[in-house]
């Protein structure tokens, strides 16, 4: 029993982490749900309790470890909610579909996005570049950037 305790601990420790992780990218809970007693500072207690709750709902059967069905469903309703928000927002004629104006209008401008990756500016992306632009990527944690 002390090891299933031990090893949902880890688990929930990771979450929390992932979660600190994700605030600091923009993504992830807000700060109003951490600060379950509105104080105005998050706790170490309080994100402790968020990621046990967060583990806790991803667990459906509750037998306290996340299996591969239980991770893969988290990521399709998170996959679910982020199709949303971007149809939301990209949507310029509320009508529930992108267009290829709605797309092209999007928040990234390819041609901009092109030239950052496009660091030797030759006018073509090499191997290298490309692969630098994803490791860069990796290392900020989310997709490139127009900056």
């Amino acid at each position: 029993m002390q090891r299933s305790t031990f090893i949902a601990a880890i688990a929930a420790a990771a979450v929390g982490l992932t979660t600190l992780s994700a605030m600091a990218r923009d993504r992830g809970p807000d700060f109003s749900a951490l600060d379950a007693d509105g104080s105005g500072e998050v706790t170490l207690q309080e994100m402790q309790a968020y990621a046990e709750a967060r583990f806790s709902q991803a667990d459906t059967d509750s037998d306290g470890f996340l299996s591969l069905e239980e991770l893969q469903a988290g990521g399709e309703d998170r996959g679910r909610d982020r199709a949303q928000r971007v149809l939301a927002r990209m949507d310029a004629d509320k009508d529930g579909k992108l267009s290829p104006t709605e797309m092209q209008n999007a928040r990234r401008d390819p041609a901009r996005m092109f030239d950052r990756l496009d660091a030797d500016n030759s006018g073509g992306i090499s191997a290298e570049e490309f692969q630098q632009a994803r490791a860069e990527a990796r290392d900020r944690g989310s997709k490139p950037r127009n900056n």
